[in-house]
This record gives structure tokens, sequence and C-alpha cells, in this order.
């Protein structure tokens, strides 16, 4: 099994939201179309980031990496996902996590 980590904007909200999936398509397709939660308010969703997992333990790793301040300001470099008016311009060091930094 593969376990896939993502990154999705919203561009109308200006919101990222960080999660992992075994089927990323349909997990998509859950956040724009299905569903009540938290997601469903900011639609459309768009994905900005991913990345495949061998092993559960590394993804869900790699999804706090994310949701962590380090994380957090790689997700605002990724150049599809970044607007002028929502993220200023700045040069930022972002230090990966350990174990990705060998890759």
């Amino acid at each position: 099994m593969k376990y896939t980590v993502y990154v999705l904007y919203s561009v109308l909200a200006n919101r990222h939201y960080t999660g992992f999936t075994l089927d990323l398509e349909m997990r998509l397709k859950s956040h724009n179309e299905f569903g009540k939660d938290w997601t469903c308010k900011f639609r459309p969703w768009a994905i900005v980031h991913n990345k495949e997992f061998a092993d559960k333990t590394e993804a869900i790793q790699y999804e706090k990496w994310l949701k962590s301040g380090a994380g957090r300001d790689f997700i605002k470099t990724l150049h599809k996902c970044s607007r002028v008016d929502s993220y200023p311009p700045r040069r930022t060091r972002v230090q990966l996590p350990i174990p990705l930094q060998i890759l």
C-alpha cells in the first residue's frame, strides 16, 4: 500500500489543508463534492503538493511536519499556491525533517 500525504489549497478562502490517504483521487473528490466537514466551507480545493510513502508511520510523520511551523513555511514557498496578497515575498530557509534530508 502507498500512503499519500497531500496539501490542498483553496484560492477563494486562501487556506491550506493537509492530510494523508490511500486514494488521493477519491480523497480530493471527497473534499470537493461530498461531506459536510471543515473543508466543504472552502471549496473548490486543488492539490498543490503530494508525496507518497510505503510506510504509514513515515506518512504520518511527514504530515505532522507539514503542520509544524517549518512545514507551514515550506507550504508557503510552493509556487502554485502563493499569491502576492497572501504571502509577501521573503527569503526563508526551510529545514526538512532529518529522515527526509537524507533522501
